[in-house]
């Protein structure tokens, strides 16, 4: 790897793009691959203590591992069978379940087969047993026993015993019928057990499934083509949307301001307290509203040169897409290798599960408990999930940073390289793993208490005290915002890691300074640009929406086909945020490239600008705009004039 052979890493003050490549924050790649070799063990742990076995095959109560001969419990009864032609885990009493413990408090066994219809009473199963070669009641009762032994009411299962199959890779013996489990679940059985709505919703997704797959197609390709119309009508669009704005400001603080005057004149006419109140009530609203209107008003106006840079922004952020089409492809990239990682979490979470020594509990049974500090490897692997799927959701962001630099820093766009992803990819891969694995672990530190109290909360309800629940509350909005801030900071120092191979906090500190020069023009963009994607979604789920009414509507073969229409707007709403936030972090990538272009370049000779022609002709425009009102000096000719660079 890069990281090898290469110097440390030095301070650096002035900005060079892709100069230099040095490796970055080392020690802190060292410390992930350290905690990921923690969880390759918590992995290699539960298999070698068998819970992988107990969780494929199963176990009955004597910790007999079913399917297989089995070793002696000290202290149990019937531990150490040999059940090799015993492969399915069966419970004497399926439908007792333990809802605090989240477990079924029945007797199970290893039966050779299960019943594949209901038995009624001890006879149908001891002729089970003679039948099928499965024993379903208790190991120690032979199946002639079944009808004579006084005990064989409590060793054998509760009857009727419902008809039940196989779960597919689990060998357990689950029942067909689930209404047993109404007691528990009395709201969805009850909705289940309606099999007309059922069977109807069922048939509503198979027969309609061919729509179904062309509307999530149609919802891919109106996402494309919405981006491609965003770079042409990016300028039309933004005016639009400010104008509503506006319109729908003042129009709303008129019609409050024409209901408090007609209510004033019918209160006058009636005495009484509500018309009171409602008078007073619809003062402070037209009150309020109009301030909310002055203040935006005057806020677009100070932002009106800015709103022009957001346009340029997303004009370019098109070309980038064309220069660039493998960028539209990184969401199903992550969006994969993150569906891996959380199917190896979950697998290793089961594992865990069955994982520990067999303990007698106070039933005589056999429960496998941890104990010690290995009790612990659960919120190890909790802080994995989330520090690795952060992992992988930077890696993402530092690829297309790095891709976008390489666009906007490459003054000949004939000269990019083959495949500017790959690029990206292989300076993420040899130079600044360790800085992602930094910034993905700040944002794991900020997660982690949030989920805390986050499930406090839900297991307090109803029984916290008004305060402490307002406090719970506070603290998980503040721990939210804090983590937005973060998140879109160190999206930020991926970019200056990217542009000048600098560690995350020289990164984040550079980026920070940069995005504070600017402030005004990062407001424009995260509130302009941010609300026309936003609508670009809703636009996206709405036309998907509408052309599945107009060809569900044609289907007569069902009566609802409400869960078809939902499912495709869910698809629609994903495919759209997943081009749309790639979109997103280009425009914010491109933002600060430029912000450094200009604070560093003025167009002479040696210092030309790296821009593309649409910005160029902005900066320009500004300049001549500035010129004109005599205040070269304000604050947009700060931040276009060049700075002294200092050794």
């Amino acid at each position: 790897m890069g990281c090898c052979s290469s110097a440390a890493q030095s301070s650096k003050r002035e900005w060079k793009p892709l100069e230099d490549h040095s490796c970055t924050d080392v020690p802190w790649l060292l410390l992930f691959i350290l905690f990921c070799v923690g969880m390759g063990f918590i992995c290699g742990f539960s298999i070698a203590t068998g819970a992988a076995a107990r969780l494929l095959s199963g176990y009955d109560s004597y910790g007999n591992i079913c399917g297989q001969k089995n070793v002696k419990v000290e202290g149990i009864v019937n531990s150490g069978l040999d059940l090799t032609h015993k492969k399915y885990v069966f419970f004497l009493d399926p439908c007792n379940i333990d809802l605090v413990h989240q477990k079924i408090k029945s007797l199970a066994l290893c039966v050779s087969a299960c019943p594949r219809k209901e038995l009624k009473t001890l006879a149908d199963i001891q002729k089970f047993a003679e039948t099928n070669g499965s024993t379903l009641c208790s190991y120690e009762l032979q199946p002639s026993e079944y009808t004579t032994d006084p005990a064989a009411a409590k060793l054998c299962p509760k009857y009727p015993v419902p008809e039940s199959a196989p779960i597919p890779f689990f060998h357990r013996c689950a029942p067909v019928n689930i209404s047993c489990y109404a007691k528990f679940a009395e709201a969805l059985i009850t909705f289940v057990s309606d099999s007309s709505v059922l069977h109807r919703l069922i048939s509503g997704v198979m027969t309609s499934k061919e729509i179904i797959m062309g509307l999530c197609l149609l919802s891919l390709v109106l996402s494309m083509i919405l981006m491609v119309i965003i770079r042409y009508i990016s300028r039309v669009l933004v005016w639009i949307l400010t104008i509503l704005v506006i319109l729908g400001s003042l129009g709303g603080t008129g019609v409050l301001w024409w209901l408090y005057a007609r209510e004033r004149i019918s209160a006058s006419a009636v005495e009484t307290q509500i018309a009171k109140d409602n008078l007073q009530a619809l003062l402070i609203y037209a009150i309020a509203a109009t301030v909310f209107t002055v203040i935006l008003f005057l806020i677009m106006l100070v932002m009106r040169k800015r709103v022009a840079l957001t346009i340029a922004l997303f004009h370019v952020a098109g070309k980038v897409f064309i220069h660039l089409p493998l960028l539209v492809f990184q969401p199903f990239w992550t969006f994969f290798v993150l569906i891996l990682f959380w199917a190896y979490w979950i697998t290793v979470l089961l594992f865990l599960g069955t994982t520990g020594s067999p303990v007698p509990n106070e039933e005589g049974f056999v429960e496998f408990r941890m104990v010690g500090p290995l009790k612990y490897m659960w919120w190890y692997h909790l802080v994995g999930l989330i520090w690795i799927s952060e992992f992988i959701l930077a890696c993402q962001q530092m690829t297309v940073a790095g891709a976008v630099v390489t666009y906007y820093f490459t003054r000949e766009k004939r000269n990019l390289p083959f495949t500017p992803i790959l690029a990206s990819v292989n300076r993420l891969v040899c130079y600044h793993l360790g800085t992602v694995a930094k910034g993905s672990f700040i944002i794991t530190l900020v997660k982690i208490p949030r989920m805390i109290l986050m499930y406090i909360h839900t297991q307090l309800k109803g029984k916290e005290n008004a305060c402490a629940r307002c406090m719970l509350k506070a603290c998980i909005c503040c721990l939210w915002c804090l983590e937005k801030c973060l998140t879109y900071l160190n999206q930020n120092a991926y970019t200056a890691t990217a542009i000048n191979s600098t560690n995350f906090c020289t990164s984040a500190k550079d980026a920070f300074v940069i995005l504070v020069e600017n402030a005004l023009r990062v407001a424009a963009i995260n509130t302009v640009g941010d609300f026309m994607l936003f609508l670009g979604k809703v636009l996206i789920v709405c036309s998907t929406g509408l052309a599945g009414i107009m060809l569900l509507n044609y289907q007569r073969d069902y009566t609802i086909w409400v869960l078809p229409l939902i499912i495709v707007c869910l698809f629609a709403f994903l495919v759209a945020h997943c081009f749309l936030s790639i979109y997103e972090m280009v425009v914010d990538v491109l933002f600060l490239c430029f912000a450094i272009d200009t604070k560093y370049n003025d167009g002479s000779p040696g210092r030309e600008f790296y821009m593309d022609k649409v910005l160029m002709e902005f900066v320009e425009n500004s300049r001549k705009s500035m010129k004109e009102a005599g205040r070269g000096g304000g604050a947009e000719g700060r931040e276009l004039k060049p700075m002294i660079h200092r050794q």
